[in-house]
């Protein structure tokens, strides 16, 4: 890994980009964020003493500004998002301008030369075969307008021959910019909360990544490009194919007290349901370093300390 790369991170002021852009620096990499702190987000503000280190506050959606930004370095990992079904529906065209025309526009004016490190999700799976793992060979059937972008630009970025794509597991975990709205994070909280988690189709299973896991495979994937590129890699724990019904479970065991209903009426309007097989990655020898009961502890700590309504995105 050469650590003298001019790295350009989009979104780098968000979720997982302010756990990633830490750690590029500490590795050596020349870092520049671009961001337009859409949230209202101060993060990063320890990252400015790094002489390594540059922000600019634009918008991926100023195509001429990333046209020009982009033959500037050497590596792209382009983190600027939507991000989730609900933001999407909430505002469908902004979404599909940042997740679908953006990025396309990416991919055009990108070299054949430059690193492209690009998350999907592995939502993409939509709803998969009862008891079977999904695998990077699965067919994606994405049931959500957001799913179904990212799984377009992800076949732009495959096609484009020297990009690694990843299939993220829902993320969970704590970070300078928070995200609320996840799963585990969300669960986490209202069961502090409330002491009550009301499951709607318990039985929809989901697998999970620690945030700072996903941080570690753009490490990872930096370490050996050459031998990773042009391949898609499912990103998550292994020991977390979880139904809702036992993430809940899990969370129990850190929050004494907590009742757990099972909704006989209603429905989840997420409709996702998968289990995920992540061999492909931890064949080339990454490994999660952060367990579920980890970022679950973390996050009862952490909700201690923040105040929730500065954290959605929605």
């Amino acid at each position: 890994m050469t650590s003298s790369l001019r790295v350009l991170v989009t979104g780098g002021a968000g979720y997982i980009g302010t756990t990633l852009v830490p750690g590029l620096l500490q590795a050596g990499f020349h870092v520049t964020v671009l961001d337009n702190l859409m949230y209202g987000q101060a993060t990063l503000l320890d990252c400015c003493s790094n002489s390594g280190f540059d922000f600019i506050r634009g918008d991926i959606r100023d195509l001429e500004l990333t046209k020009r930004l982009l033959s500037q370095f050497d590596v792209v990992i382009p983190l600027a998002s939507i991000v989730g079904a609900p933001a999407c529906k909430r505002d469908p065209i902004s979404a599909r301008a940042v997740n679908l025309d953006a990025h396309l526009n990416l991919v055009k004016n990108s070299s054949n030369d430059q690193w492209l490190l690009f998350p999907t999700t592995n939502s993409g799976y939509g709803i998969g075969d009862p008891d079977e793992l999904c695998t990077e060979e699965s067919p994606l059937r994405p049931i959500s307008e957001y799913g179904r972008t990212k799984v377009e630009v992800e076949e732009a970025f495959l096609e484009k021959g020297n990009a690694i794509t990843y299939r993220l597991a829902t993320v969970f975990g704590m970070s300078p910019r928070m995200r609320m709205d996840l799963l585990v994070n969300d669960f986490v909280y209202r069961a502090l909360k409330d002491r009550v988690l009301v499951l709607f189709e318990e039985h929809f299973r989901r697998n999970y990544i620690h945030v700072k896991d996903v941080a570690n495979a753009f490490m990872f994937g930096l370490q050996i490009f050459d031998k990773m590129k042009g391949e898609p890699y499912n990103v998550g724990l292994s020991s977390a194919n979880l139904t809702k019904r036992e993430l809940a479970e899990r969370i129990k065991s850190h929050v004494p007290g907590l009742y757990i209903h099972s909704a006989s009426i209603g429905e989840d309007p997420d409709k996702r349901d998968y289990l995920v097989s992540n061999s492909k990655l931890e064949s080339l020898g990454w490994l999660p370093e952060h367990t579920l009961d980890d970022g679950i502890r973390e996050l009862v700590v952490g909700y201690g300390i923040i105040r929730p309504n500065i954290f959605v995105n929605v």
